[in-house]
């Protein structure tokens, strides 16, 4: 490594001396180019957690033993389909004595009531006193009360049961069991999870630097394009569009989580995948630089510039990013400079060289 290091710099040094006493016929004939300037797009590429629009757990309200599974793993079911189905026999008891209770209550109520009008009747003959029918009344709205009590009794085991049958919230993807037929489940146990595949959410996170660079460039709205790549690595056929997750920066982190929504008509995308998302930003006025023409030493980078004079001079910049075989210039040159396009390696610092204008 150290040996490597002193040739890099030895041959620096050598070709840090100028070549005045370079004949005319031995004058380089050099390809040149002017750095390009224009719009373009960068990809950027990140690390994807997928999962579905919606993946709900399945969980039941009530305990019991688990009678019937109507649906196998990993199919597709539709809004309010039957899933699982609970043993309600002793529930199907308690509501047949909630049901005695209710009509006891109910035929207590019409005596009452029947009791109530005749009274009345009396009361308005004078035949017996006012005070006879505030008593009548009171135990009339007592047998109202005890019906309407049984009522909602009864109604409660009725929910209760209706809580036996398991029905898909939405139409999606059932996931793998965790209890089959004859277990005992107890109330709000995972029996297993439905997922809305019909699109997808691609979560990603971004650095805080990014995130501000994104906003001044004019927000999420400026990126051109969103694809996915699949962990086969293929891109898959339809284009994300990308959306704000989260309205927080993680302090721990300092990066900040956005989505990209996926359609998925076909259901390639499943819940809890992985992928990564090549994300294509403008960078406006962009200086574009063909890789051809930079030297990498040490970390750092360079570009024969040609002066007015036809002589080679090393200089340093500071990439951006890299676009297919070009560098993005983000310090260290203006733009105007005309730069060795090929053959760097044959040049020596301060060479007169004979410039030949090429498009990269």
């Amino acid at each position: 490594m150290l040996a490597a290091v002193g040739a890099a710099l030895g041959w620096i040094s050598c070709n840090n001396a100028p070549a005045a006493d370079n004949a005319p016929n031995e004058i380089k004939k050099i390809p040149v180019v002017n750095i390009i300037k224009k719009d373009t797009l960068l990809p950027v590429e990140y690390v994807a957690d997928i999962q579905a629009v919606r993946n709900i757990e399945i969980r039941p309200r009530t305990a019991g033993i688990l009678e019937k599974i109507y649906i196998r793993e990993g199919q597709s079911v539709h809004a309010n389909q039957l899933l699982f189905k609970i043993n309600d026999s002793e529930l199907q008891i308690d509501l047949s004595r909630a049901n005695a209770v209710y009509h006891s209550a109910l035929a207590e109520q019409k005596v009452t009531e029947v009791e109530l009008e005749r009274v009345k009747t009396l009361v308005d003959k004078k035949v017996v006193p006012l005070s006879e029918l505030d008593l009548v009344k009171a135990r009339y709205n007592a047998a109202k009360a005890k019906s309407e009590q049984a009522l909602a009794d009864k109604n409660a085991v009725s929910k209760r049961i209706s809580y036996t049958e398991i029905r898909a919230p939405f139409a999606g993807i059932v996931d793998r069991f965790l209890f089959r037929e004859g277990s005992l489940v107890n109330e709000n146990s995972l029996l297993t999870t439905v997922s809305d595949n019909s699109h997808m959410y691609a979560y990603f996170n971004v650095s805080e630097k990014i995130y501000f660079d994104m906003m001044v460039n004019g927000g999420e709205d400026e990126v051109e394009k969103v694809t996915l790549l699949l962990p086969n690595g293929m891109p898959y056929e339809h284009q994300g569009e990308i959306r704000a997750a989260e309205s927080e920066i993680d302090e721990n982190t300092g990066s900040i989580a956005y989505k990209v929504v996926f359609p998925n008509p076909a259901g390639l995308l499943r819940h809890g995948a992985s992928g990564k998302l090549i994300l294509e930003q403008p960078v406006r006025n962009a200086f574009l630089i063909p890789q051809k023409s930079v030297i990498e030493i040490q970390d750092k980078y360079y570009v024969f510039v040609v002066d007015e004079q036809h002589m080679v001079r090393m200089h340093s910049f500071v990439p951006f990013n890299r676009v297919a075989n070009y560098y993005i210039v983000t310090s260290g040159l203006t733009g105007n400079e005309k730069i060795v396009y090929e053959g760097v390696r044959q040049l020596r610092e301060g060479e007169i060289i004979q410039p030949e204008l090429r498009q990269p």
